[in-house]
């Protein structure tokens, strides 16, 4: 319920500015109790060092998220991103393919694939000893940028067969 509640209080504010009606809750916060089903408002001032809205701002226009993050693929080979659909015909035609799961293990438990072995990106330059000896090596995450960093690193630490990453959209 709290979502929907929420969700109707942010889309009513996406309304009244696109069409320019009542009184926004620009400058305000609203807390709500569902437990009380109550509603309190605080007023919030700018700060008046924040780069983006204070009196001197330094940002100024939108940046490249992909580039500015690194994590844009090369679009061929190592880095490239592949859809499930592909990641299983890979599957089938490569026995020797390894799948790598870059995330934390509480996530990799969440959703898991047969098969994929484990290494948290954070460990996986220590044990980049475990992963020699495959024909390829496809890394996998939740989105994509943990797994592309996961094949960098790989490869970074002297793994040169294919390197892919795949993450879930």
């Amino acid at each position: 319920m709290l979502p929907g509640i929420i969700g109707s209080l942010q889309a009513l504010e996406a309304i009244k500015l696109i069409v320019g009606f009542g009184e926004s809750l620009i400058g305000r916060l609203v807390l709500f109790d569902g437990r009380r089903m109550q509603f309190r408002e605080l007023a919030l001032d700018k700060d008046p060092d924040c780069p983006v809205c204070g009196a001197r701002p330094t940002v100024t226009e939108l940046i490249d998220y992909e580039a500015f993050c690194g994590v844009r693929s090369s679009g061929s080979g190592a880095g490239t991103e592949i859809s499930a659909r592909e990641l299983q015909r890979e599957r089938l035609a490569k026995a020797d393919l390894l799948l790598v799961d870059v995330r934390e293990p509480q996530e990799a438990e969440i959703a898991r694939i047969d098969g994929a072995r484990n290494i948290p990106l954070r460990e996986l330059p220590a044990r980049l000893s475990e992963l020699p000896g495959h024909g390829a090596i496809v890394t996998l995450c939740h989105h994509g940028p943990r797994s592309l960093k996961g094949a960098r690193n790989s490869q970074r630490g002297g793994i040169r067969r294919r390197a892919e990453s795949g993450g879930w959209h």
